[in-house]
């Protein structure tokens, strides 16, 4: 018995339930899914959460009576008198779309519903299950269509892997970025803007800034050229890249300017194609590698904003580099290189590597997919071994990429870096390069984000630490707390000695107790508390508490800055090169 058939299983259980608590339930679809299953219904009455405790209860009662599953095949018209006795008219629609003339459906007990399966041998299967939550679905996910109410759940072999299961889950509400995100005061979304557009506040705006500095600083240092493109194009040029045949559903609609149709821009890449093609290029002068932080949007549903994970405008930490057929290899290993390198300096040690390959839909020659798929392939091998797995036709519509998925503090996997190989565009746009006989060559392309979307990968940053960024992170990563007024001079002294040595410090003035201030700190994740009182002031000292470690004790003021730069390791990405 494996967890997608059991799960599966239980999503049947779940709308026995369901319909014997509400007859009038309509039932749609319930698959499972990565980490557990759903079932839609079309109900009158929408549910209440309390109801969950209801359907678990009779979910139990079904489990105990230990109920066999049983697979039937019928023919079409069969399948479609059973369910419109039933009263299943979403059931019917799913039946007259299937191509084939006989179709299968599960019996246990009284219940019955169309399914492929498999399933468990019976209901007494079930060991440990929990339902989780309950939300609106479009049925077929098409806003023309009605809206259903979706529950989810979970299933486990055993209790113990549920009550992992749930301990994460309960653990990552507390780190969930958006409540987060609010008490720091790092960022909003505002709805007289739009929905999944981002205001960056200023400790936000800072720790993104932090991570642009060290970012740049990083390409810079291995020979990539920064770039800047406009935010605004002609739809031609998009035209000519294919990503208006491919990608159009979530493309904004175009605007006249001059009489000619100009689109945002959804991604990058044709913009760092006209910088390459504004200039003749000798093979001594590749690769070239150009790189931006370039923000883009794309239309997504409302059904599927969530907080900075997925939005309509974000900045890519976009790069392309233009090299030879023989530099294509070497190229991908420094980008691997540079992705472990960068995601290590941001706490992310552990990894899920896939390579994708060419999707049903795509262009290109299958000689160019097969070789881009060896060099990305025969790349990672050298860097990683077998620690990789092949993700079969998917691939972007013009080559096969590269995907690396951090895991977060709870063992979350995030996407994160793609690298793809791509000899389309160039094509495209005739694109060239003049080689060793004087010849003019078509260069190889790859794009590649190690970050991804800087706001995506922001909002992982908060779950993964919960808020409590490193110290080199940390937009204040000191707070001087004075614990009487008399001492406030003294205080403003400590404060201008650790500032001017390029720590980020406040200071606490407010008439609150030591312990009130203490708390507020904790609670707005300071690394550092920096207190002073009268006995600190007579023997020229500070008392320091950290975060992570509590009380650390009275120390000089010299050796408290001294931790906090070794601390803050070798670079500081504070100040631009």
């Amino acid at each position: 018995m494996n967890l997608e058939t059991l799960r599966h299983s239980v999503s049947h259980i779940m709308a026995q339930a369901v319909k014997e608590l509400w007859p009038d339930a309509k039932l749609a679809i319930g698959p499972s899914i990565d980490d557990g299953f759903y079932y839609d219904f079309d109900k009158k009455e929408p549910f209440a959460p309390e109801d969950l405790e209801k359907i678990e209860k009779k979910m139990k009662h079904i489990i105990k009576q230990n109920l066999k599953f049983e697979r039937q095949e019928l023919d079409k018209k069969e399948a479609i008198k059973l369910f419109k006795g039933l009263k299943e008219t979403y059931k019917v629609e799913l039946i007259e779309e299937i191509a084939d003339e006989k179709v299968s459906v599960y019996k246990h007990g009284d219940f019955v519903d169309l399914c492929r399966g498999p399933h468990v041998e019976s209901t007494g299967k079930v060991k440990a299950f929990k339902l989780l939550s309950i939300a609106g679905a479009y049925w077929r996910g098409s806003e023309k269509n009605a809206m259903l109410q979706r529950i989810y759940g979970t299933a486990f072999l055993t209790k113990e892997e549920l009550d992992k299961f749930l301990f994460v889950q309960e653990e990552a509400k507390k780190r969930d970025h958006r409540k987060i995100g609010k008490d720091l005061d790092l960022f909003s979304i505002q709805d007289e803007m739009g929905a999944g557009l981002v205001f960056w506040h200023p400790k936000g705006a800072f720790i993104r800034n932090l991570i642009e500095n060290y970012w740049k600083a990083e390409h810079i240092k291995r020979g990539y050229e920064l770039v800047n493109i406009p935010h605004i194009g002609k739809i031609d040029l998009w035209k000519t890249s294919g990503h208006v045949d491919f990608y159009k559903d979530y493309m904004y609609s175009p605007m006249s300017v001059d009489e000619q149709k100009y689109i945002i821009k959804p991604m990058n890449c044709p913009g760092h194609i006209l910088i390459y093609k504004s200039q003749l290029h000798s093979y001594r002068d590749l690769p070239v590698k150009f790189a931006e932080l370039g923000t883009v949007y794309r239309y997504e549903r409302s059904g599927v904003l969530h907080g900075l994970m997925r939005v309509r405008g974000f900045t890519q930490d976009d790069a392309h580099i233009f090299c030879t057929q023989d530099q294509v290899k070497i190229e991908i290993e420094k980008v691997l290189d540079l992705t472990f390198e960068m995601l290590g300096k941001f706490g992310f040690k552990e990894y899920d590597i896939y390579i994708s390959t060419m999707p049903e839909k795509h262009v290109g020659a299958d000689a160019a997919w097969k070789l881009a798929t060896n060099a990305l392939t025969d790349a990672l091998k050298d860097k990683v071994g077998d620690k990789y797995c092949v993700d079969p036709g998917e691939g972007v519509f013009y080559g096969p990429k590269i995907d690396i998925k951090i895991k977060d503090a709870l063992g979350r996997s995030w996407q994160c870096t793609t690298i793809q190989v791509d000899f389309n565009l160039p094509e495209r746009f005739d694109v060239t390069y003049i080689d060793d006989s004087g010849q003019k060559k078509q260069p190889i392309m790859i794009h590649r984000a190690i970050l991804g979307s800087l706001e995506r990968f922001f909002g992982v940053l908060v779950e993964h630490y919960a808020g409590a960024f490193p110290l080199w992170l940390s937009p204040v990563q000191a707070v001087v707390i004075p614990i009487k007024d008399t001492i406030k001079d003294y205080a403003a002294g400590v404060k201008e000695a650790v500032q001017e040595k390029g720590i980020r410090v406040e200071i606490d003035p407010r008439s609150e107790t030591l312990n009130y201030k203490i708390r507020d700190a904790q609670t707005n994740k300071i690394p550092y508390m920096v207190i002073v009182g009268e006995k600190e002031k007579e023997k020229g000292l500070i008392s320091v508490r950290s975060r992570s470690e509590g009380d650390l004790g009275q120390m000089e003021l010299g050796k408290f800055i001294e931790q906090i730069n070794k601390q803050m390791q070798e670079v500081d990405y504070s100040k631009e090169d």
